[in-house]
């Protein structure tokens, strides 16, 4: 009788839920396929040593992750980055894996932190310790597989975790952070708009329209302020 009961239970509940589940299916690939042209965008900036790539992505993987949570964030990540191992990456599986550490050690964290406070505080203190984890976890992650796929000797790399490693994946991390929440309610809002994500259960105040200016000001300066800072590591200015 009991599970008779699960039955009936599942087969009320299963158009609802399958409905769900193909509407974020679908939108998880249109974020994949997003995040993966961004990818290729990005590649016009110029590099840092010849191999460090500045790159946007992780923005709009942390927009998916914000709304999805950090186990979405953590599988588009994984899925751009084997799609540009196979596509356009000289640097094969070590390239991939690096390449998916860095994305996700950003995005599952800012996206943790924020699905736990729902805020925009929340979505600050998220996306600074994202920063944060990227650059531990690539140093140490540059350290023990760059001297592999770079083919260079262990102690060429130790004396670049500081001056080159450390500094581009800060930069890299706060061209992110800014640019995420600069685009996060803009984008959000148009794909709710357009049905194709849900209704946040979470009810934010309004922000008053002069300090949105203001928020929206402070963070296009931190973002241009990198974007230079980029370019000076790029040596381009």
């Amino acid at each position: 009788m009991l599970r008779g009961a699960f039955k009936m239970d599942a087969a009320k509940k299963t158009p609802a839920v399958r409905k769900l589940d193909v509407k974020k299916l679908a939108t998880l690939a249109m974020i994949t396929c997003l995040a993966y042209v961004v990818m290729l965008v990005s590649k016009l900036m110029p590099s840092v040593n010849d191999f460090l790539d500045f790159d946007f992505k992780d923005v709009v993987i942390c927009i998916g992750g914000f709304v999805y949570g950090p186990a979405a964030a953590a599988a588009v990540s994984l899925v751009v980055a084997f799609i540009e191992m196979i596509t356009i990456s000289t640097t094969g599986p070590w390239g991939f894996l690096m390449n998916f550490l860095a994305t996700a050690s950003f995005c599952c964290t800012a996206c943790f932190i924020y699905k736990k406070h729902h805020t925009m505080k929340g979505a600050v203190i998220g996306l600074i310790l994202g920063v944060i984890a990227l650059v531990c976890v690539m140093l140490l992650w540059n350290y023990l597989v760059t001297p592999i796929y770079q083919k260079v000797p262990r102690e060429a790399i130790v004396d670049m975790l500081l001056p080159v490693f450390l500094p581009f994946n800060a930069v890299k991390g706060g061209m992110n952070l800014a640019a995420t929440l600069l685009l996060y309610k803009p984008v959000v809002t148009a794909l709710r708009r357009a049905k194709l994500i849900p209704e946040s259960e979470h009810s934010a105040p309004p922000v008053a329209g002069k300090k949105r200016l203001g928020m929206t000001l402070v963070f296009l300066f931190v973002l241009a302020t990198l974007v230079l800072c980029a370019l000076a590591l790029a040596k381009v200015i």
